[in-house]
């Protein structure tokens, strides 16, 4: 597989970095690498960098919008040592957690293709491979949950994404499925506080 840090696999996504390195000198607009332990025993999947985000930090979901919930979530239930993350260079730790996108690159509006969602799925299939047995890995949306079910080689339609869904892909893994902790999401009332913090109700239990 191609170094993550240099890929040019997908030339509609590598230009479109560029374009924004130029407006933004200061932002990573490079691939957004996974951040945690690769033997994490929970694995937090989402789409893809945010503009102002990720792609500006370097850091999956840092600086995101969506990143609020997340982190104040994570913390809560003891996987993150603080409940906000807006730099990468600021003292967050994950505990025995992981957090990727199933989509490394920024992708315009926010919207990767099908083939550049395909593309990226080796990066995320080599992370999964890391996972100790008896982990379980969240999907944040309908994209993430295909992204994982293809990355282990899965049929598509072998289990449907559904909030709040949970599905034993083997013996040793497990996938919970979660609205995306969306700004659109949120404010929208598709999802809340509460019905996220309800996954991770169960994923603590999965996990003792």
């Amino acid at each position: 597989m191609t170094d993550l840090h240099g890929c040019q696999l997908c030339p509609r996504l590598a230009a479109y970095r560029f374009e924004q390195k130029a407006r933004f000198p200061a932002y990573h607009c490079l691939p957004v690498a996974g951040f945690g332990a690769t033997d994490a025993r929970l694995l937090i999947v989402g789409l893809a960098p945010g503009l102002h985000g990720a792609n500006a930090t370097g850091r999956p979901f840092t600086g995101d919008a969506s990143g609020q919930l997340l982190f104040e979530t994570l913390h809560k239930f003891g996987f993150a040592s603080q409940p906000c993350s807006r730099d990468a260079k600021d003292n967050m730790r994950l505990v025995d957690c992981r957090v990727t996108n199933a989509v490394k690159c920024l992708p315009p509006q926010n919207r990767p293709s099908g083939a550049e969602i395909r593309c990226c799925n080796p990066y995320l299939s080599d992370e999964i491979a890391q996972l100790r047995p008896g982990s379980v890995i969240l999907a944040l949306g309908a994209i993430a949950h295909r992204s994982v079910l293809r990355a282990l080689g899965l049929p598509q339609t072998s289990v449907r994404f559904q909030h709040l869904g949970e599905h034993a892909l083997s013996a040793e893994l497990r996938l919970l499925d979660s609205y995306h902790c969306s700004r659109y999401n949120m404010n929208t009332g598709r999802l809340n506080r509460g019905m996220f913090e309800q996954v991770f109700e169960r994923i603590a239990g999965l996990l003792q």
